[in-house]
């Protein structure tokens, strides 16, 4: 009786928020060990499965850096890297699409499927839903990497209506049909700015920002925009761009950014529907 009693405090508790949430879109940055633990995987997707049946609608967002490099060591490439941007000439941006909007992306979408979502997969090519230019970082010329130009929504949209979780890679479309290597953050920020969502939420590997990562106790649990740009200017250089994503989300009017820890089981649910949530907080 204990247990039970305490399984529907739990739920009582987390009421204000699905109140608060219900119809509400939320753009989930899926990443890091998260997306290569296999308790991990599950735990996220049955999440993301949770968040849809209690009314909200979440759009989640995903890279694949580690499965491309695997991928691209089986056939003898490797990867040279400017500025934290692999460099992709036209036979390594074949092998990131194939990964991305083939393998990686169809896992995703079944592993929700399987959990009772109803997710459809998407590149950024589907109905120019990213359309970007050529990035030239400095001046140097890293092949097909793109920087966003345009977010077409309405394909995330109509599938959002219909009850469908929307699961999008980010390889996005250039002006003559070619295709774009994009940042997943980066996608994720923009999306999540177009979509004037509630919340982006971005999994990563650690707890959050730190103010020096090689002191635990200097998490940032909340940063305005100006101080997640005072900060980003200092960080660990693999955390700057999900700083910038956030920092383009909230100025696109979402609500709150998040950057949590996707290495603890059902995050998700702790940042959502708890008072004190976890990890750092942009606003």
């Amino acid at each position: 009786m204990k247990n039970r009693a305490e399984q529907a405090e739990i739920l009582v508790h987390a009421l204000p928020y699905i109140r608060q949430y219900h119809g509400k879109t939320v753009v989930i940055k899926y990443g890091g060990n998260a997306m290569t633990d296999e308790a991990l995987k599950e735990s996220v997707t049955k999440d993301i499965v949770l968040l849809h049946y209690v009314g909200l609608r979440p759009v989640v967002v995903h890279g694949g850096g580690p499965e491309i490099t695997e991928m691209l060591n089986r056939v003898g490439k490797v990867s040279d890297f400017v500025n934290g941007r692999r460099v992709t000439d036209a036979e390594t941006m074949e092998i990131v699409e194939m990964v991305l909007a083939g393998k990686t992306n169809k896992s995703i979408v079944s592993l929700i499927n399987q959990q009772g979502g109803t997710a459809v997969g998407l590149s950024g090519k589907d109905a120019n839903l990213l359309v970007a230019k050529k990035a030239m970082p400095d001046g140097v010329d890293i092949g097909q990497v793109g920087d966003i130009v345009e977010v077409n929504t309405d394909i995330i949209l109509t599938l959002i209506e219909k009850g469908y979780i929307p699961v999008l890679c980010s390889v996005a479309v250039g002006e003559n049909g070619e295709s774009y290597n994009v940042n997943a953050d980066t996608v994720a920020g923009e999306i999540a700015a177009a979509l004037g969502a509630e919340k982006l939420l971005m999994l990563t590997d650690v707890q959050g920002v730190y103010r020096d990562f090689s002191d635990k106790s200097s998490l940032l649990s909340e940063l305005s925009v100006a101080e997640a740009e005072e900060v980003a200017k200092s960080v660990d250089k693999g955390m700057i761009p999900k700083l910038e994503a956030c920092i383009t989300a909230i100025r696109g009017g979402v609500g709150k950014a998040h950057i949590i820890d996707g290495t603890i089981p059902h995050s998700l649910l702790m940042e959502v529907f708890t008072d004190t949530g976890i990890g750092t907080m942009i606003a």
